[in-house]
């Protein structure tokens, strides 16, 4: 599914991010939200990691979600999800370390290609397989 790679901070104001959302007065609508979009990230990038799914342990907030991944190098890691965007938090699952100062990164991409060679790799020969599929398309 390469068709899903856009930049979270660019999408239409649906998301439930805007102050002024329509869906601001439905209480708990923007907890689901960002649960939805941590849900989201991990489906575009949990081909190319060991394992990756949204903490159940940590609490979704209306402008937090917490993500574990296992790179394949076997690193946990747990990641908070918020509009500054991703950055870890824990060097385990379902951790929170107040100690840590790591940068945020705008798309779960550069931040998986900062922490896992081997994503980069995946990630990198899945993208040509899909480049050489479109080129096939294109001369058919």
């Amino acid at each position: 599914r390469m068709e899903t790679d856009c930049n979270p901070m660019e999408l239409p104001n649906n998301t439930g991010f805007e102050e002024d959302s329509d869906y601001r007065d439905f209480e708990g609508t923007d907890v689901k939200d960002m649960r939805l979009e941590a849900e989201a990230v991990v489906n575009d990038v949990l081909f190319a990691v060991s394992n990756m799914f949204v903490s159940k342990a940590l609490p979704c907030a209306e402008d937090v979600a917490y993500i574990n991944v296992e790179t394949r190098e076997r690193n946990r890691y747990c990641l908070e999800l918020t509009e500054a965007g991703l950055r870890v938090v824990a060097y385990d699952f379902d951790q929170t370390d107040d100690r840590l100062q790591t940068p945020y990164h705008e798309t779960v991409y550069s931040l998986l290609d900062s922490l896992s060679p081997a994503y980069r790799e995946v990630f990198g020969n899945a993208l040509l397989q899909r480049l050489e599929a479109l080129k096939k398309e294109s001369q058919s």
